[in-house]
């Protein structure tokens, strides 16, 4: 009998129900909310007189995608959650001032554990993947049982293998290596499917680079990514689950062993395998409307751009930041150029500030503004003109994403900060 993949493993761990073949219903370990998607579902449970909540402390909410609210309906989108939230005495919902981008601030926030399944209504959850967790986005109705029941169908995805060797070359990091896999899958070779990252380099990749990766795999159709959890994991995890927090373990050596059985089996079975040498990759960037065009930055140089934006739930987090603010440290931005940086929640923010990072990017031109979602769908904070072109750190170029007729070159902390200096690519 071949082995199991991680996924496998999680999904026979929390299956209740089986109600067709290709159909589990999994048992949920966390729910994940914010205002553009809940209240939706809010309103649905209210007006079904279904205004209840499974487990409060397994729900975290938060107000992250226009923040503050930029008028009457996005307040209200805000007030809906806000008043949900107290009504059920959710503990974990982080309104104004503490709140932070979704998939940078609940891992910081220790909720997203190895073996977890967790949904929300965005489909870049898969980004918690990178703890060795089931995390996916869902849609409304599915959202509403899940807050409801604490339950969630799934059909039992199939498996990819991302085998990555080599080391990366100066100036190319994670979002260079995402790119490049879903330049190789495409949009659609995913689908339906988990893609599992291997190999030497995500075994010394930080949960930085990891969570960059799964949070992109979504943008090749994929379900989930996923990686496998480890001594990096833990180290992230120990403040949480240690001791001094949680007490779940006593030594890292137990908590390891517990690790590891949300590992996939050598033996396992995937639906294909795919070897990836990073070693020959350089900086590289999107191209017209699809995640999966992507050329090198080279091949680009000399496009011109208007705004520069470095942040969002990709890319948004400390490690990025100091590598922009190293770019940029001592120079300024072009003339012809808007820069923005948006650190992705209040601690990296104030990481920022101690390390005097946020000074070299205003010094540098930068307008620097409160964690938020709000640029990278276009709906706030940095939003394009048509015919406006922006170097993003962002995860999507679809057209009209950053504002209508606008057009998105995705791309590393790294490369957008040379671009803001030199106006373009």
């Amino acid at each position: 009998m071949p082995g199991k993949t991680i996924s496998e493993k999680i999904f026979e761990a929390h299956v209740v129900d089986k109600p067709a073949e290709d159909t589990w219903i999994l048992r949920l370990d966390a729910v994940f909310c914010h205002e553009i998607t809940t209240p939706l579902a809010v309103n649905d449970l209210v007006a079904r007189r279904l205004d209840s909540v499974f487990d409060r402390s397994k729900i975290k909410a938060v107000i992250d995608h226009v923040t503050p609210a930029k008028d009457s309906k996005s307040a209200e989108q805000g007030k809906i959650l806000r008043d949900w939230a107290r009504r059920h005495r959710i503990k974990d919902f982080f309104d104004i001032g503490r709140n932070g981008v979704c998939h940078a601030l609940f891992p910081e926030k220790g909720f997203v554990r190895p073996g977890y399944t967790i949904i929300m209504g965005d489909s870049h959850t898969c980004t918690h993947g990178a703890f060795g967790a089931f995390a996916a986005g869902v849609g409304t109705t599915d959202l509403e049982v899940g807050i409801l029941k604490g339950v969630c169908a799934f059909k039992k995805p199939e498996s990819i293998k991302v085998n990555i060797s080599g080391s990366l070359r100066e100036g190319v990091y994670a979002k260079d290596l995402i790119l490049a896999v879903i330049a190789k899958l495409g949009v659609n070779g995913a689908t339906d499917m988990i893609i599992e990252f291997h190999g030497p380099l995500i075994k010394t990749m930080g949960m930085e680079g990891r969570m960059t990766l799964c949070n992109m795999a979504v943008e090749a159709g994929a379900t989930s990514g996923i990686c496998q959890p480890d001594e990096i994991t833990l180290d992230y995890l120990w403040p949480f689950i240690g001791p001094q927090g949680e007490g779940l373990y006593q030594d890292k050596e137990s908590a390891l062993a517990d690790f590891s059985k949300w590992s996939s089996d050598t033996d396992a079975e995937y639906k294909k395998t795919i070897e990836i040498d990073c070693s020959i990759f350089e900086p590289l960037a999107t191209v017209g409307y699809k995640p999966d065009q992507v050329k090198s930055v080279r091949e680009l140089r000399g496009t011109k751009i208007d705004q520069v934006y470095i942040g969002s739930c990709t890319n948004g987090r400390i490690e990025d930041l100091r590598v922009a603010a190293k770019i940029i440290k001592g120079k300024h931005i072009a003339d012809t150029v808007r820069a923005i940086v948006s650190p992705a929640t209040p601690d990296v923010y104030s990481q920022a500030l101690e390390e005097g990072l946020i000074a070299d990017f205003m010094d540098a031109g930068f307008c620097v503004t409160n964690p938020t979602c709000g640029a990278c769908l276009g709906m706030s904070n940095g939003v394009l003109a048509e015919g406006e072109v922006c170097a993003s750190t962002t995860n999507r170029n679809f057209y009209g994403r950053m504002g209508k007729g606008g057009m998105v070159h995705l791309m590393s902390p790294a490369s957008a900060a040379c671009a803001a200096l030199k106006g373009e690519l």
